[in-house]
Parts: structure tokens; sequence; C-alpha cells
């Protein structure tokens, strides 16, 4: 089944990011934890040659440091608690974030490579681009050839 809806990319990040196919909505984008599924169970939305690679990583990092980071700090400076307990709270912390993180990041990045149509999903893009788009009225072959 194929959808011919438009969707925005807000939408789709939104998609992915829930981890759901940025094209219908519905099917699972993940089979295991950090594995993309082949295909959308529901729509049939190819998504085996995505290219996340390393970059959710990386922007789960940026969050969570820019997130716990700070926090950190300003315990430290205003209560200075013995090493012990700041490790027992901020590293259980870190560790959780990120790993709950990680898959909804990796979900919206492979939903924005298939909205804007990179790294493997071109031709994605121009198919739903040519189902979307109505077509464009013109003169019809007889009036060209006059």
């Amino acid at each position: 089944m194929m959808y011919t809806q438009q969707v925005s990319t807000a939408e789709a990040l939104w998609r992915g990011f829930t981890m759901r196919c940025p094209n219908c909505g519905t099917g699972r984008l993940f089979g295991r934890f950090l594995k993309v599924v082949d295909h959308c169970s529901v729509c049939g939305e190819e998504f085996s040659h995505h290219r996340a690679d390393d970059f959710p990583a990386y922007i789960v990092i940026f969050v969570v440091g820019h997130a716990i980071v700070p926090a950190a700090l300003a315990v430290e400076i205003n209560y200075a608690p013995p090493m012990w307990l700041e490790f027992s709270i901020w590293l259980p912390l870190m560790i959780t974030s990120a790993l709950a993180l990680l898959q909804p990041t990796k979900g919206a990045i492979v939903a924005l490579q298939w909205q804007l149509g990179i790294l493997g999903f071109e031709s994605s893009k121009l198919r739903r681009l040519a189902i979307l788009q109505p077509p464009v009225p013109g003169p019809t072959i007889a009036e060209q050839r006059r």
C-alpha cells in the first residue's frame, strides 16, 4: 500500500522521533534497539539504504552533555557533595539519558533523510513528488506539432 499524502518536515521528524514510519506514521521504524527495519510493514516504504551512521550519537552526546554538565557544575559549586555521591547521581543519569534518547534521535535522523531525499532516499523523494504533483497543463502533442 502506498500513501500519497504530503508529509511536512516537522511531521516526518516527529514520526521518526516517535519511532514510526515517516511516510505513514503507523509502521514501526525499528526492529531492534538501533536496527532500522528494511521496509515499513504498513506502507512498504524502503529503509534499508539509510545512512544515519554516528550522527545520532553525536547529537545525543551534545544534548545530554549540555543538559547535565551545567546541572552538575551548579550542584558542585553550590553544595560541594562528596565525589562518590556525584558519581552515583550523574553517571547513571547521563547513561540513562543517552540510552533513552539514542533510538528516537536515530529515528528522527532517518526521517529527515527520508523527507529531504538524501543519502539513499532520492528515488523515494522523486516518487513522492511525482505522485503528489498534479500534471502541468500545457499544449497537447497535436498542438505542439502545429
